[in-house]
C-alpha cells in the first residue's frame, strides 16, 4: 500500500519551515534532517520513509512555497553557507549568489523537487 506524506506547502515561507513540516510530516519524530544532503539521505528509505520506496509526497499549495522559496530566499540561504563554506567553495558558492540576488538560476524551492524527483521519480506530486 503506497504512503501519501502530504506538506502543506501554506506552512513554507523558509527553508527552515519546510525542515519543520517535512519532519513533522514525514519524519521520526519530527525530525528528517536539516541540510539538503540529509534530505536526500532519508528519501532513499529507513528513516521517515520505507525502505521499499513505497511512498508519494504531495506538496500541497506548493506555488505559495514556490513564491516564498524563491530567489530571495536562495540568496538568504547562499550567504548562510557562503560564511559557513571551505575556502575553496567561496568562488563557486559567490557566483551563485550573485545569481540569485540578481533573480536569475535555481531556486531553493527548485533545489527541493530536484532532490525529491532524483531520488524518488514520479515520487512527487505537487497540488
Amino acid at each position: 500500500m503506497t504512503i501519501t506524506y502530504a506538506l502543506d506547502g501554506s506552512r513554507i515561507t523558509t527553508l527552515e519551515d519546510f525542515w519543520r513540516v517535512v519532519g513533522e510530516s514525514i519524519g521520526d519524530d519530527g525530525y528528517f534532517g536539516r541540510n539538503l544532503d540529509a534530505f536526500t539521505d532519508c528519501l532513499r528509505g529507513g528513516y521517515g520513509t520505507p525502505e521499499d520506496g513505497d511512498y508519494v509526497i504531495e506538496w500541497r499549495d506548493h506555488e505559495a512555497s514556490r513564491r516564498h522559496l524563491g530567489h530571495p530566499e536562495t540568496a538568504r540561504q547562499l550567504e548562510i553557507r557562503l560564511a559557513r563554506c571551505h575556502p575553496t567553495n567561496r568562488p563557486s558558492v559567490s557566483a551563485e549568489l550573485a545569481e540569485a540576488r540578481a533573480g536569475r538560476g535555481p531556486t531553493v524551492f527548485d533545489w527541493l523537487v530536484e532532490i525529491i524527483e532524483g531520488e524518488h521519480p514520479g515520487g512527487l506530486r505537487l497540488r
